[in-house]
């Protein structure tokens, strides 16, 4: 099933995005999913009448992971950790399909991260690998933007992961996927960068989700940003993203310097 927020005029609403590329309808549902479940209203809409939005803005946070891939830790010049390396970035970096990427003044080198992210359904604790999927709403698209220069200079993520824009999220969540071995591709202005699969994570889905889980109390709505593969590169004023996850979507993001 996938679960899109959207608008027609002016309020956000939910709904259950079906059919064939191209002619896709979206059928509202009742509140918000993550506490009312999925009640499916009459009312429908043509997805191409309506403007998507990040179909979530965390409640509580989003977590990232860092170097989960080995030839992107390699890349970097950086090691795999021994235990997945974690990071924190605000809901205020959550943007929506097509929104732009507003490139922050205090950096000149920003650069894209294509990921697989897991959206969380319910609250919970110390979760063991083999009841991961209980805990778990869906997933979706990601793009981790991250502030190289400000990265080093730091020596810690916050700013350079965390700013405005950052987390672009979408175009849905589906509920139901296979996450074993996703292809996972972004294309910089058209341009293949990034070519890999889930299958290549040093941790995967259920393990990250589990040891998220024992640092920190998962509320519905928190996102975990899985890693990304090789291939990253910066971005500049005037381009555009493309990310595109197997069983799940495009997301699609222009660059913008203000």
């Amino acid at each position: 099933m996938r679960i899109a927020r959207f608008v027609v005029d002016s309020d956000p609403l939910y709904g259950v995005v079906e059919g064939e590329p191209g002619s896709e309808e979206v059928t509202v549902i009742k509140g918000d999913p993550f506490f009312n479940g999925v009640e499916r209203t009459s009312v429908r809409h043509q997805l191409i009448d309506v403007r998507l939005l990040a179909p979530i803005i965390p409640r509580s946070k989003i977590i990232g992971i860092g170097r989960n891939f080995v030839e992107h830790a390699h890349e970097l010049g950086n090691e795999v950790p021994k235990q997945p390396l974690m990071f924190l970035k605000p809901n205020t970096s959550v943007v929506g399909p097509n929104d732009p990427i507003v490139l922050p003044e205090f950096s000149d080198e920003v650069s894209y991260e294509a990921e697989l992210c897991v959206v969380i359904g319910r609250i919970c604790k110390d979760v063991p690998t083999e009841r991961v999927d209980e805990v778990i709403f869906g997933y979706t698209c990601g793009n981790d933007l991250t502030a190289r220069d400000v990265q080093k200079e730091d020596q810690q993520w916050a700013r350079a992961k965390g700013f405005d824009t950052s987390a672009p999220l979408g175009p849905w969540i589906q509920t139901e996927l296979d996450t074993e071995d996703l292809s996972i591709k972004g294309w910089l202005n058209g341009e293949l960068r990034q070519d890999g699969t889930t299958a290549h994570m040093v941790w995967g889905v259920r393990d990250l989700v589990a040891t998220v889980s024992r640092a920190f109390t998962l509320l519905p709505g928190d996102v975990i940003m899985t890693g990304t593969p090789s291939g990253v590169g910066l971005v500049k004023d005037g381009d555009r993203y493309d990310i595109e996850i197997e069983g799940i979507g495009r997301l699609s993001n222009p660059i913008v310097r203000r």
